[in-house]
């Protein structure tokens, strides 16, 4: 936690989960400043199309990172990123980032380079966070997390939605199996399931449960 008393809501779960959603409807009920930890581990992803890296070779991922300008800031509430001054927008969600985006994330100094910088959005205001290793390892110590999960088929269904293509249970394997910082319940965590809830249902869910955890909602 900060000294300035600024404090992060902390919401893991696995792809397609919702989480996403709930963290950005959170935040706006809230006031606080929103963050997809996920986007930025997306534009390292993008980053090595651009630069034709291979991401079987996390040296060469590694000595990337030395070269590109990567930076994050918030813009209207939520958190912002962009790679040698380009935002990547909705590049970010396209197939080719999909595929890559696991194996980037599993790559230790990746993620050491980006656990900082999610620390770093501390110092601008209280967060409600969202990644897969929120409440394990970014900010292991809020007293404020949730964990948002759904069933396998219910996850897929709202990617095939979203037409997006990638394979769930093949992102749940990677992340949860990595050695880095692998997608778990954090300590502490408490589990929504959203198989069958709506978006605002899970939303409801989340502000009773950060109550019973010690936030004031007034």
């Amino acid at each position: 936690m900060s000294v300035n008393k600024n404090f992060a809501i902390a919401i893991d779960g696995p792809a397609a989960s919702g989480k996403s959603t709930v963290a950005r409807k959170l935040a706006m009920r809230l006031g606080l400043i929103m963050i997809n930890t996920g986007a930025m581990y997306r534009a390292i992803a993008w980053a090595t199309i651009q630069r034709d890296v291979d991401v079987q070779d996390p040296d060469a991922v590694v000595a990337m990172l030395d070269e590109i300008d990567l930076a994050c800031g918030v813009r209207d509430g939520g958190s912002t990123i962009m790679i040698d001054g380009v935002d990547p927008g909705e590049a970010l969600r396209e197939d080719a980032v999909n595929l890559l985006v696991s194996a980037v994330a599993a790559i230790s100094e990746v993620r050491v380079l980006l656990v900082a910088k999610q620390r770093e959005y501390l110092t601008l205001g209280s967060l409600v966070m969202e990644g897969r290793d929120i409440g394990s390892v970014v900010f292991p110590d809020t007293p404020y997390k949730l964990y948002i999960d759904a069933s396998e088929e219910v996850r897929m269904a709202r990617r095939s939605a979203e037409g997006l293509a990638d394979v769930v249970s093949k992102r749940d394997a990677e992340d949860s199996k990595r050695k880095a910082s692998p997608l778990i319940v954090a300590h502490g965590a408490v589990v929504i399931d959203s198989s069958e809830m709506s978006i605002d249902e899970v939303v409801e869910a989340a502000l009773i449960t950060l109550r019973k955890q010690g936030l004031s909602l007034s």
